[in-house]
């Protein structure tokens, strides 16, 4: 891109395609999930910030739990692969509250105690918590969950 100033041919940079690209994928993905508010190039708020999605891993992380202390999460993925959710809260939650039902394929709990259960409706799937902190597979419940309960 160039421009004209006063005469002088001035060029322009077009944005780092590595930006466009992310630009278009929160787009995207928020075109596929609505109700969230981007709090980053990489991070999307739902329901007041109870739900954080983060859209790619750090640099460097591969295959690797990486849930931030505080947090239990569950990745679209299996073995902890992004979009990765993150939520701390208490209680029953349906995850289609924040568009992300039937997409858990791995979890990584990383609260000092407790644990959470990830079911179908009424059907408890699998349980991560502080004695079996992660889960690289949900193998044949992969992508049925469409509730948490973490007890507090």
């Amino acid at each position: 891109m160039a421009a004209v100033l006063g005469g002088v041919l001035i060029a322009v940079a077009a944005p780092a395609p590595g930006l466009a690209a992310a630009k278009r994928e929160l787009t995207d993905y928020l075109a596929a999930h609505p109700g969230g508010v981007p709090v980053s190039a990489n991070e999307i708020s739902y329901g007041d910030g109870a739900l954080l999605v983060t859209l790619r891993a750090p640099a460097g992380t591969y295959a690797a739990a990486d849930c931030p202390l505080g947090w239990y999460c569950f990745y679209d993925r299996p073995d902890f692969g992004y979009p990765r959710g993150k939520l701390s809260d208490c209680g029953r939650q349906n995850l289609a509250t924040w568009q992300w039902q039937f997409r858990v394929a791995s979890a990584h709990y990383n609260i000092s105690s407790g644990s959470v259960t990830f079911s179908y409706y009424q059907t408890p799937l699998f349980t991560v918590g502080a004695r079996n902190r992660v889960l690289a597979d949900a193998g044949s419940n992969r992508d049925w969950a469409n509730y948490v309960n973490r007890p507090c």
